[in-house]
């Protein structure tokens, strides 16, 4: 049986994702360390006014939850790709499943940019073409979701979602180059670059979050994906119990209705 199916009985976990997960507590705890006391704050170039100081260490989590939700939302395109080539129920789950995480991170990543704007800017929210394009990119994956909840049809759901799912992956690669297409207020690329603005424990700091970010995602996304392989299975079993049950009131009407011969018949 494929890894992904196979499960703990009283849950979605296997023993191989119990021990990725306990790796991935320690991970996360290492990189709060290195992120939020190891790391200097930042000085500027020069020690000038520009320096962040401890501000930038929100970026340590803002950027690598924006990297893992373009990670989610590229997994959710091939697989939708690759569903309307196989016509496979696996790569549409492992779409839905990923998009659905993928969601969540999103919503961290605007969290997270808010307090960042609000230490920064002064303000909580600003109408940045990075900020109303991401705000844009989870809309759009929340319609997704809707989508795959409206269509009771199985097979109608997962065509359906995967044009749409295929569809909006356009917007991430707006959301990614917006800074640089459009003047707003948010800083420019920090790594993205030949020449990065950060060195040492700083990128180091980044980079490793980066890395847990993403090992979060498939976690979350291998447990999302089997929770979808369950559900589907159940849908198959309501499907087919409801047909046996109106079979049997069928039958059950019509050994109770017998044909009556006419009167006068011999």
């Amino acid at each position: 049986m494929n890894p992904l199916f196979r499960m703990h009985p009283d849950g979605t976990a296997s023993r191989a994702s119990r021990v990725f997960g306990l790796v991935l507590l320690v991970a996360v705890a290492v990189f709060l360390a290195v992120a939020l006391v190891i790391s200097p704050p930042d000085s500027g170039p020069n020690a000038s006014e520009n320096s962040m100081g401890d501000l930038v260490r929100i970026m340590y989590v803002h950027v690598p939850v924006a990297v893992a939700c373009y990670t989610a939302f590229f997994v959710t395109a091939v697989a939708s790709v690759a569903y309307l080539v196989r016509r496979s129920e696996g790569w549409d789950l492992l779409a839905a499943a990923s998009a659905e995480v993928g969601v969540v991170f999103t919503v961290l990543t605007l969290a997270t940019g808010s307090v960042w704007g609000h230490i920064a800017w002064g303000t909580w929210w600003e109408w940045d073409p990075r900020l109303t394009s991401t705000l844009l990119m989870l809309i759009v994956y929340i319609g997704y979701l809707a989508l795959r909840g409206a269509v009771l049809d199985p097979v109608v759901r997962a065509r359906r979602a995967a044009v749409v799912g295929l569809v909006a992956f356009a917007n991430v690669p707006i959301v990614h180059y917006s800074v640089d297409w459009w003047r707003g207020i948010h800083q420019p690329a920090t790594i993205s670059r030949l020449d990065p603005t950060i060195d040492g424990l700083k990128l180091f700091a980044l980079m490793f979050g980066m890395l847990v970010a993403i090992a979060v995602y498939v976690w979350l996304m291998v447990h999302r994906f089997r929770l979808e392989f369950v559900r589907a299975r159940l849908e198959e079993q309501g499907l087919d119990t409801a047909l046996a049950e109106r079979r049997a009131e069928a039958e059950t009407a019509s050994g109770a209705n017998p044909v009556t011969a006419p009167k006068g018949a011999s």
